[in-house]
């Protein structure tokens, strides 16, 4: 069950997210089907890889995937000492509000 949320987690911020997917695509050098089918939690022949996520986190900002992730492992998630989070640094993390998996 966590894998197909982080799946479908992925699919809201590619998809819902404020970058347009086809441009999250073309930012991290996957073809536009090719990353809407890993971001298909139903499609069980495709799967998204850790380097896909990374790429994607990187390219939206948004690191409400991290998150997810802390929050299910029992941690919580903060910035390196002397670094600046993203949005204190003219970047504005994006997040995706939680919704409840129907699945």
């Amino acid at each position: 069950m966590f894998e197909k949320n982080l799946t479908k987690k992925m699919q809201d911020i590619v998809l819902e997210g404020h970058i347009p997917a086809k441009e999250v695509s073309r930012v991290i050098k996957k073809p536009y089907s090719t990353l809407l089918r890993e971001l298909n939690p139903f499609d069980a022949h495709a799967k998204l890889g850790a380097e896909t996520m990374f790429e994607i986190v990187k390219a939206t900002h948004n690191i409400s995937v991290l998150e997810f992730m802390a929050r299910e492992l029992g941690y919580t998630l903060s910035p390196v000492d002397g670094q600046q989070p993203a949005s204190k640094q003219g970047i504005k993390p994006h997040r995706v509000h939680e919704q409840e998996a129907t699945m």
